[in-house]
């Protein structure tokens, strides 16, 4: 069986020869993660570090900023998890301990590069742990065509009250109350927020595809889910809310578009518009 947007831990261990990448990460300690798979992780699991393994140059060729978690290129991106063990049609799976915003970046990630599939753990792994780093076995995979879609600034900004553009911020950052990773404080004008972690229920586990269903439908309206874009302070956790679409049914080609640079990239260009409140 494959799987393409969430998997269980039973049905994981259930599967022959995944590829298991533990993507855990924190903003405000960025060695942390690689400390909590050090410690232990799930069973041939291979970490992926947020800053080293899963961005790009934060300056473009023009030499403008591209926001704090730059998209890679393709191909930088496609060798690195040919070098781990990407194969054609082989099962990925990737999980956090943070809920799946980083988990779900990754899936977002291997689905641009045109692989289906790929799925996030669903809630916190049950099973046994170890600390041993599993001897990859390189491939020579190749990306496909996108299946994931995404939207750069300047296209954003002559489509702005023209797409429902989903911000998957706490709501204080939204709003503008603190900002603590970026200079400039607020949204995005026209932008509705949707915290990613809205998306889980209090079990850690997200919510039934039915609730998610309901809950986008009465966010997105009156625009279809086709006419959507997401983006966060970076765009990592916006790709949460894009799982979540995803998971509901909602959304071609994937959940809405993704906004890469998000806040960081916008907000550090003083000619964008911005909003507070």
């Amino acid at each position: 069986m494959t799987y393409i947007t969430l998997i269980t831990p039973a049905e994981l261990r259930e599967l022959d020869n995944p590829l298991i990448v533990d993507c855990s990460f924190d903003l405000a300690d960025t060695d942390a993660g690689e400390r909590a798979y050090a410690a232990g992780h799930i069973p041939g699991a291979f970490y992926l570090h947020l800053d080293r393994d899963l961005c790009g140059d934060k300056l473009g060729p023009d030499g403008a900023f591209r926001g704090r978690h730059p998209l890679p290129q393709r191909e930088t991106f496609a060798a690195l998890m040919r070098r781990i063990g990407l194969a054609a049609g082989r099962q990925v799976v990737t999980y956090d301990r943070q809920g799946a915003p980083y988990a779900a970046h990754l899936w977002w990630m291997l689905r641009w590069l045109g692989h289906a599939e790929v799925a996030v753990l669903d809630g916190a792994w049950d099973g046994e742990l170890n600390t041993e780093v599993p001897a990859a076995t390189p491939t020579d995979w190749q990306p496909g065509p996108p299946l994931a879609g995404q939207m750069d600034a300047a296209t954003l900004l002559t489509k702005l009250g023209r797409v429902r553009l989903i911000d998957a911020r706490a709501a204080e950052r939204f709003r503008g109350d603190i900002e603590p990773l970026d200079k400039v404080a607020g949204h995005i004008p026209g932008a509705s927020n949707r915290f990613f972690k809205d998306n889980l229920a209090a079990d850690g586990r997200f919510k039934p595809a039915a609730d998610l269903r309901a809950e986008f439908a009465a966010l997105l309206a009156p625009y279809p889910a086709d006419q959507v874009v997401h983006q966060c302070g970076s765009g990592v956790t916006a790709c949460h809310n894009l799982l979540a679409m995803a998971h509901a049914g909602l959304g071609e080609p994937l959940g809405g578009l993704l906004y890469p640079g998000s806040w960081s990239e916008w907000s550090a260009d003083p000619a964008r518009p911005i909003a507070t409140a």
